[in-house]
């Protein structure tokens, strides 16, 4: 990793310890020595003030890393994708099963309970769009080759955009139809 060797280099070359860079730059003396070693990188904002303190564009101090930055911001990315969407599954799953046999035991009052959930499962939804938006995929071929660390070639990536509306409509349909039959199955076990 080259950016460890350019701060190294440029903290040396200003006669500056670990510690009097960290302050310059408002982080701890340790953050520095991990960037030193190459067991982490700085964020965007230290490395602004980095560039800065250097006097040093931005380019030259992170030559060679880009790839490297780009690939782990595509796996976190990627954590946060599965992330979000695992909480929304189940939080999805565990407000679909749960209106039924609260009302049972709540009656009126379960509709406090399951709003608060479903809430809750919208805010995770949400969370997840927001991820997929982030990156321009929507469909589930452009979602799996995400997931995989992969793009999809610019003849695929127009395929699916074309496919986009229809996916939209049949999810919502789909959607609306799943959660009626689990509700007529759940009442008529309760009732």
């Amino acid at each position: 990793m080259e950016i460890s060797t350019q701060i190294k280099k440029y903290r040396n070359d200003m006669n500056l310890s670990q510690e009097e860079l960290a302050e310059k730059i408002y982080v701890s003396r340790q953050s520095i020595s991990n960037w030193e070693t190459g067991k982490n990188y700085p964020d965007i904002h230290s490395l602004l003030l980095l560039s800065s303190l250097f006097n040093i564009s931005l380019d030259r101090l992170i030559k060679g890393d880009v790839q490297i930055m780009k690939e782990e911001i595509k796996e976190s990315e990627i954590k946060k994708l599965n992330h979000y969407s695992t909480i929304y599954g189940i939080l999805l799953i565990a407000s679909v099963f749960s209106a039924v046999p609260l009302s049972s035991w709540l009656g009126f009052y379960a509709i406090i309970p399951w709003w608060i959930l479903f809430g809750i499962t919208l805010f995770f939804a949400y969370k997840t769009e927001q991820v997929k938006k982030e990156n321009n995929i929507s469909t589930y071929k452009e979602i799996v080759a995400f997931m995989e660390g992969k793009r999809l070639d610019e003849l695929q990536k127009q395929q699916e955009i074309g496919k986009r509306p229809y996916q939209n409509f049949l999810k919502a349909l789909g959607s609306g139809l799943i959660a009626f039959i689990i509700c007529l199955i759940l009442g008529w076990i309760f009732h």
